[in-house]
């Protein structure tokens, strides 16, 4: 099972960040975001009521999106996005003890890393998918020099990613992005924007391109 939501995450290529997103606009955030053919959403657990927006989310759109809680640090608070319905949970940081739960609990975990040693270290604890945070200040350069000597790796940055620059992280060969607040924010939600949430994810994934 978390071979199959891999090669999901893989497929759909945009990760869209909920992180302050009000909790009311859960529902029609989620049907923008699959109008514009973004299906991977991740709901961080320093959000408002995260835990609850993930079990709505599942109910939601279960069946057309794949429901991720982010913020991760440990192991009991991954136990409770499991519980809660999470397929996939992500982590700012290279944390053992969330890894090892997914594991035994068959959900994919996303850890962070930003150094070649935690990359190795956490494809060795059993990730399938790294999460490298944040890529902001290093640019798609960095996931292309990564991948030179660790070609191995299935690489997701994360923390900087941008529609001006989201292209040339997939040419630098990242297997999925994570977007935030550049496809949602929590004012946008807030203001109601719904069309324009599906613009940005319509554009998103044009930038993406097909899986290769």
């Amino acid at each position: 099972m978390i071979c199959d939501i891999f090669n999901k995450l893989c497929e759909h290529r945009v990760v869209s960040i909920l992180r302050g997103v009000p909790s009311e606009t859960l529902e029609p955030v989620l049907d923008a975001l699959c109008k514009g053919g973004v299906y991977a959403v991740e709901i961080t657990m320093n959000t408002d009521h995260g835990l609850d927006m993930i079990e709505r989310a599942k109910k939601h759109v279960g069946g057309r999106m794949m429901i991720g809680a982010g913020t991760v640090l440990d192991a009991q608070t991954a136990r409770l996005c499991i519980l809660a319905g999470a397929d996939f949970l992500l982590s700012p940081v290279l944390a053992p003890d969330m890894i090892a739960l997914c594991n035994q609990y068959d959900k994919l975990a996303v850890p962070g890393i930003f150094t070649p040693t935690e990359a190795l270290q956490a494809r060795r604890l059993g990730a399938l998918m790294i999460k490298v945070f944040p890529v902001g200040s290093v640019g798609p350069q960095y996931i292309r020099d990564l991948l030179g000597p660790l070609g191995q790796l299935s690489l997701m940055p994360v923390g900087g990613v941008t529609l001006e620059n989201a292209a040339d992280f997939f040419k630098a060969g990242a297997a999925a992005i994570g977007v935030g607040s550049c496809l949602v924010s929590g004012a946008l939600a807030a203001k109601h924007d719904f069309d324009e949430i599906t613009r940005r994810a319509k554009a998103f994934q044009e930038a993406a391109g097909p899986r290769a």
